[in-house]
């Protein structure tokens, strides 16, 4: 299941679900945040604490298999708000795996006020993360459409403060851009704070998007962790919880 960041859509996404290492039985599933593309007519959030409340509602048809979770940047805190809640439920209901990417632990807070910049200031912040084509960011009927999306979604992440909360059961995976000006390795290592099983950190080249250009790497990555997660479950007759 595919949490994304800031301004990002479900289709973000689509490359990764059709990379030849996350084939066959396996189903990647992305999940689409209000106010955008198929789900525009409905009001955006701009509340984190609320989206994972409403995400954790609708994932519960799912919490009958073994879910991966992963989420890049804003999405990494989404996902583990949403894990947190589905673990809070019966004994297994959580994912199997959280994947962080592109983003600090939960516990660590930097001071940010980007959603209160100026459109034209809001281009330029994309323009220095990544992650949006260019040809986007000169058109200015398309920046009406999606300036308002991620001036909400920095609203939602930069007015987020971590509640203390019981460490998580599964495992957490962390990714990150070496030269990645929102997450330095030592925020990202936090992330081993928020769980009572196996943690490990890993590095790309590259800045805050550095999945766009190491696409296969991460899936390959994710293949072995859905691999190590399903292994256990064929042993023991099924794949169901």
């Amino acid at each position: 299941m595919c949490f994304p960041h800031a301004g990002g859509s479900a289709t973000y996404y689509h490359p990764l679900a059709h990379s030849p290492s996350l084939t066959g039985e396996v189903e990647v599933l992305a999940v689409q945040y209000p106010g955008r593309q198929d789900r525009r007519r409905e009001p955006l959030v701009d509340d984190l604490v609320l989206l994972a409340d409403q995400v954790a509602s609708a994932l519960g048809p799912f919490t009958d298999r073994p879910l991966v979770f992963f989420g890049h940047s804003m999405g990494a805190t989404v996902a583990y708000e949403v894990a947190c809640r589905l673990g809070a439920g019966r004994p297994g209901s959580g994912p199997r795996w959280l994947v962080a990417s592109g983003r600090r632990a939960p516990s660590r807070y930097r001071r940010s006020t980007v959603h209160e910049l100026s459109d034209a200031g809001m281009v330029e912040e994309l323009r220095r993360v990544g992650g949006t084509d260019p040809v986007f960011l000169d058109d200015p009927d398309v920046l009406a459409a999606v300036v308002p999306v991620v001036r909400n979604d920095y609203r939602a992440i930069e007015g987020y403060r971590w509640t203390q909360a019981p460490p998580l059961e599964c495992p957490i995976t962390a990714l990150l851009g070496d030269r990645d000006p929102q997450t330095s390795r030592e925020e990202a290592a936090d992330w081993e704070r928020h769980t009572n099983g196996p943690f490990d950190l890993e590095e790309f080249q590259g800045g805050h998007f550095y999945l766009d250009s190491h696409r296969q790497a991460v899936a390959d990555r994710l293949s072995g962790i859905l691999e190590r997660v399903v292994r256990p479950l064929e042993r023991l007759g099924g794949k169901g919880r």
